[in-house]
């Protein structure tokens, strides 16, 4: 039996599939390489280029897999975006959310784990939130996301499908065994920016926003690593393997870190200085985000190992470093 990862060649599903690989899985990848790359799929694990929602990929998949569950990440992330094209990330991220939930209720795929965010919450009147919470979603990309886990929810009241939805707050960090980390030239994950500008890659960096009613008026984040939020999607697949009930966690640390704050740690970290331009706001960023975390250890018994903002930093840089160098190992 396979575990389908949708988007497993991008950042957070590919650590996905390493650690399902290193669990002894097998494992299909389902991706369109828009923001991924195919060298990070090792070849342990089937590649398959293609739409999340396209029905010929879906006949070929089944036609040599047995999939037993599914571990959607394919989606559009950056939240400016979604406020300039709230149609693109409704489909995206919505749209074709649906039609995989529609392929494993018809093919008996009955073991879901979601790709959710913080972003749900919308801007929160008190930190840390808890998933008790109700949602307000202040930008398309966290009502694109909020849609599906309603969708999931509904359709788990009528079929035999169960599901996990993992709220993320902001994820960092790259494999402490050096394979993979965040790759995409482009990416605007704070970390990644910070460490670019540390090794010369770009000039400079923005902070948009010093004015937020924060300890030093920069956003707050809580910086969850890429390899303690994939534990929790293993432990999440045990759970439903298990007969486990639907939940909705969120997956973070329960503690925060300013902008600021992250800047002087890459600082530190690299030993370089770089400059910081002051700008205005960004469009849809709340001031701050942390996570209420006691739930996903209670139901999932999740125990997270890289809880240090410097040693996700360090994580960043050293791939960051890798990928100027061409140093990294492709995994095919």
């Amino acid at each position: 039996m396979a575990i389908l990862v949708t988007g497993g060649a991008g950042y957070i599903g590919g650590h996905m599939v390493l650690a399902l690989l290193d669990a002894g899985e097998e494992v299909v990848v389902l991706d369109d390489l828009s923001t991924g790359f195919a060298w990070a799929v090792p070849k342990a694990a089937h590649l398959v280029v293609g739409d999340v929602a396209d029905s010929a990929q879906w006949k070929e998949i089944l036609a040599k897999h047995r999939i037993e569950a599914i571990a959607h990440f394919a989606a559009k992330i950056v939240v400016p975006d979604s406020v300039a094209d709230p149609l693109g990330y409704y489909f995206s991220n919505t749209v074709k959310a649906r039609a995989l939930a529609e392929f494993a209720v018809r093919n008996g795929i009955k073991n879901f784990i979601f790709s959710s965010t913080a972003a749900v919450y919308g801007e929160p009147a008190v930190n840390p939130i808890f998933e008790t919470a109700q949602p307000a979603p202040i930008n398309p990309y966290g009502r694109s996301k909020l849609m599906v886990e309603w969708m999931l929810e509904d359709t788990a009241k009528v079929h035999s499908l169960s599901y996990v939805a993992l709220r993320y707050f902001n994820v960092a960090g790259a494999d402490p065994k050096g394979r993979l980390g965040q790759s995409t030239p482009n990416a605007t994950h704070l970390i990644k920016v910070a460490v670019q500008a540390a090794l010369g890659m770009r000039a400079g960096m923005d902070v948009f926003g010093t004015d937020y009613p924060t300890p030093d008026g920069t956003c707050v984040r809580d910086y969850i690593q890429v390899s303690d939020l994939i534990a929790a999607h293993l432990l999440a697949l045990g759970h439903l393997r298990r007969g486990g009930e639907s939940l909705v966690l969120n997956c973070g640390y329960g503690h925060g870190n300013s902008v600021r704050e992250v800047i002087d740690v890459v600082k530190e970290i690299s030993g370089n200085d770089f400059e910081v331009r002051l700008t205005g706001r960004r469009a849809g960023d709340p001031a701050a985000l942390v996570a209420g975390a006691q739930a996903v250890r209670e139901r999932l018994g999740w125990k997270p190992s890289y809880n240090d903002l410097a040693e996700i930093v360090r994580q960043a840089y050293r791939w960051e470093r890798k990928l100027r160098d061409g140093t990294f190992a492709r995994a095919r």
